[in-house]
C-alpha cells in the first residue's frame, strides 16, 4: 500500500472505535477535530495499533497525539508507509 485514503481511514475507525450516530463520517471531515467526531485519545491509539499491525510500520505515539485531524493523521501515516516502501529497482 502506497497510500492510505480517508475512506480507508474512517472505515478502520468504525471498526476500531464505533461511530458516533449523530456524526456523518462521510461527510467532509479531513479537517474536523477527531474529538468533534467522537474519537478520543483512546479510539485513535486502537486505530493506529491495527494500523500498525496491518501495515507493518511504526506510527510513534507522541506524533500520532499531536494528530488532531483525519487530515493530520492520514499525513503521519502516509509518511511511515512512504518510508517503509522498497525502493524502486
Amino acid at each position: 500500500m502506497s497510500q492510505m485514503t480517508l475512506d480507508e481511514l474512517t472505515t478502520l475507525l468504525r471498526e476500531c472505535a464505533g461511530e458516533d450516530e449523530s456524526v456523518n463520517l462521510d461527510g467532509d471531515v479531513l479537517d474536523t477535530p477527531l474529538d468533534d467526531l467522537g474519537y478520543d485519545s483512546l479510539a485513535v491509539l486502537q486505530t493506529t495499533g491495527r494500523i500498525e499491525r496491518e501495515y507493518d510500520i511504526e506510527l510513534a505515539e507522541d506524533t500520532v497525539a499531536e494528530a488532531h485531524t483525519p487530515r493530520l493523521l492520514l499525513e503521519f501515516i502516509n509518511a511511515s508507509l512512504a518510508e517503509h516502501q522498497p525502493a524502486a529497482a
